[in-house]
């Protein structure tokens, strides 16, 4: 009888551990932010960037400190967005001269992230940061403060988001 006892009792573990793996493991796939309409003018984009493999030999990066914004609605502090931000320039001349620039752009990025994650310009109906967006404000703002020519393009190397 303890016999028994003991190989239902296993069996159970090892059901509760397997039902937890797939659980984890296997269940319904996280969606991207990224909306089916925006899909077809990524690829595009993508394939003028798989053009530019001549002058891609000069580039240089520059890797700015992580943004920490607040998301804030009328309710408070909602949620906390981090973004890892690397700028894309022609060369390491140029580099050093951006590099001068980062209070300059990491202030004009705060405050256009602030607005925009706290309109929900760049959020989801559901909350998630919408990245395409968030790209393509950053790529504004960069432009605005460094000129047109200065900056390749603004790459986002994490965004993080968690509840407040």
């Amino acid at each position: 009888m303890k016999k028994i006892i003991l190989i239902v009792v296993a069996l159970l573990l090892l059901g509760g551990g397997g039902f937890a793996a797939f659980t984890f493991f296997g269940g319904k796939s996280a969606e991207a932010s990224i909306d089916p309409k925006h899909a077809a003018k990524d690829k595009s984009e993508a394939e003028t960037a798989a053009s530019k493999k001549e002058t891609d030999a000069k580039v240089a990066f520059v890797k700015m400190d992580p943004l920490t914004l607040p998301v804030v609605n009328k309710n408070g502090v909602v949620q906390i967005v981090n973004i890892s931000i690397t700028l894309e320039v022609e060369d390491a001349e140029k580099a050093k001269e951006i590099e001068k620039f980062t209070p300059r752009l990491k202030d004009a990025y705060i405050q256009d992230m602030y607005g925009a994650l706290g309109s929900a310009a760049a959020l989801t109906s559901n909350g998630v940061v919408e990245v395409n967006t968030v790209k393509k404000r950053l790529n504004a703002v960069t432009q605005k403060v460094l000129g047109n020519d200065s900056v390749r393009d603004v790459l986002l190397q994490a965004v993080q988001q968690r509840k407040a």
